[in-house]
């Protein structure tokens, strides 16, 4: 699971502890000539000269020895100075998700997302709204990367008219289960869902006091919590089991983007 609801800034030994890869010097052995290695800790120090600095950071197991040091990794960035104010106390923090890899298999792309402080939910936004932003390893350059964040933060004002938009729109009992049902499909495939029986009434079921109400944004971050933390059971074959939890990051982002897209859908 991304732990987007970090509110301390990482050090450099915290973040080579965690994700030793970012820190590779040199290109995997299954790399071309042609390619060009930047290590990720350069663009860290980049980030940090634009105000952003490092709240999480991750990669994935190495499938093979070729290939550790040099798998895919995700850094997860917030700017304290940049906040969006909720009339309700609501307030968001924007961030910026950058993945990439040494391997020669992964350009730098970045990914615009969203923390919640009323209840310490991390969300990613809809590529409907925020495309990726991918920079190739060969010629980058610190200008390059400082005008895509400034086009990046310029779009904030989609977000802010897309939350408004969302806690104007109320659901009915029948809405905000058809909305749950939609949102289990972004983690169980089609097959699976006729399979398994789920209490979907669970799934809508406000965790804290700030996220209950009948509003389209409480309801869809009650239930992206839930699906991304595993807090749900459901019975397949006859058995009941526990969700787990999504802790693969490359699948949290996948997750959280659909059902960014789909509660957009419920707002139009």
């Amino acid at each position: 699971m991304l732990d987007l609801e970090k509110n301390d800034f990482l050090t450099k030994e915290q973040i080579r502890k965690a994700a030793p890869s970012i820190f590779t010097t040199e290109a995997g052995p299954e790399t071309s000539d042609k390619y060009t290695h930047i290590p990720t800790s350069v663009i860290i120090d980049d980030m940090e000269k634009l105000g952003w600095s490092v709240v999480d950071c991750k990669e994935v197991k190495a499938r093979k020895s070729s290939t550790k040091g040099f798998q895919k990794h995700l850094i997860v960035f917030r700017n304290p100075e940049i906040v969006i104010i909720g009339d309700d106390g609501d307030d968001v923090f924007p961030q910026v998700l950058l993945t990439n890899s040494h391997d020669g298999k992964n350009a730098f792309t970045f990914t615009a997302g969203l923390f919640r402080m009323v209840c310490e939910n991390g969300l990613v936004i809809s590529t409907q709204q925020f495309e990726d932003v991918k920079m190739r390893h060969m010629g980058y350059k610190f200008e390059e990367l400082q005008e895509e964040i400034r086009a990046m933060v310029e779009k904030l004002p989609l977000t802010v008219e897309s939350m408004n938009k969302m806690k104007k729109v109320k659901l009915d009992a029948k809405k905000k289960l058809k909305f749950a049902k939609e949102a289990l499909k972004t983690r169980f495939p089609e097959e699976e869902m006729k399979r398994i029986k789920v209490d979907f009434k669970d799934l809508i079921d406000p965790i804290r006091k700030e996220d209950e109400g009948d509003d389209l944004w409480s309801v869809f971050n009650v239930v992206q919590e839930k699906i991304i933390e595993g807090d749900f059971n459901y019975n397949a074959g006859g058995k009941s089991r526990k969700a787990r939890q999504i802790k693969n990051f490359n699948q949290d982002l996948k997750i959280n983007k659909e059902l960014f897209s789909l509660a957009l859908e419920f707002a139009s």
